[in-house]
């Protein structure tokens, strides 16, 4: 098994500190950091099994809490947050700043990986950051609620939507006709939104694992 370094971070952002976990394996060619989607977290055990499937494949991880603990209180009860597309795609871009002079990670090319609402902070954030992010991958997402900024967004991005979770197709395929790049779009036969049939995942993490290996390997290179 490949060697690899994990540790704690602490990302300070608009008034409040939000936790991560960073996992570097050695010779990482690219860090991949998630968004995760509506109420969800750093411990939500489907982003966490594509991030083990990522590592086995040499990508860095970085597992962060996009909402504070009251922040997430308050948003169990009125989902005040989760569909703040601006709000969450900033502690994105403030993650990417708390780690961009990390002597095991800062120089390396960045990936984001974003579930349901994720999906479309981290296609906002892309946009912001089109010099930064050289990858996006999409899992059951909603990138509709990215705006114009799909118009922005200029990195190699994949969407990936459960082939019974018909609705959300809809909503990724019009959403890649308004991206300037070759959006690709991705079916998991069978699977429905949370991606939780047999084997689902599996192909989740096996074509995410494909195209970051391949769009940041290629930047390393």
């Amino acid at each position: 098994m490949t060697d690899q370094t994990e540790s704690h971070v602490t990302i300070p952002v608009d008034g409040v500190r939000l936790d991560g976990e960073l996992l570097v394996p050695d010779e990482a060619p690219g860090l991949v950091a998630f968004a995760h989607g509506s109420g969800s977290s750093r411990h939500s055990p489907r982003n966490r099994y594509v991030a083990e499937g990522l590592q086995e494949g040499g990508s860095a991880t970085l597992l962060m809490d996009l909402l504070s603990d009251e922040e997430e209180r308050v948003d169990v009860i009125d989902r005040r947050h989760r569909f703040d597309i601006n709000l969450l795609a900033g502690r994105l871009e403030a993650a990417m700043d708390g780690l961009a002079d990390d002597p095991e990670v800062g120089s390396l090319p960045l990936g984001l990986f974003g579930a349901s609402t994720g999906a479309a902070a981290a296609l906002v954030a892309a946009a912001r950051r089109p010099d930064e992010v050289q990858a996006v991958v999409s899992r059951g997402g909603r990138p509709d609620l990215a705006g114009d900024a799909l118009e922005g967004v200029r990195c190699a991005t994949l969407l990936i939507v459960g082939g019974e979770d018909r609705p959300v197709i809809c909503m990724n395929e019009e959403a890649a006709a308004r991206m300037p790049v070759d959006a690709e779009l991705r079916i998991v036969p069978g699977a429905t939104h949370l991606f939780e049939e047999p084997g689902a995942l599996e192909q989740v993490v096996e074509h995410a694992r494909e195209w970051f290996t391949r769009h940041l390997a290629e930047t390393s290179g």
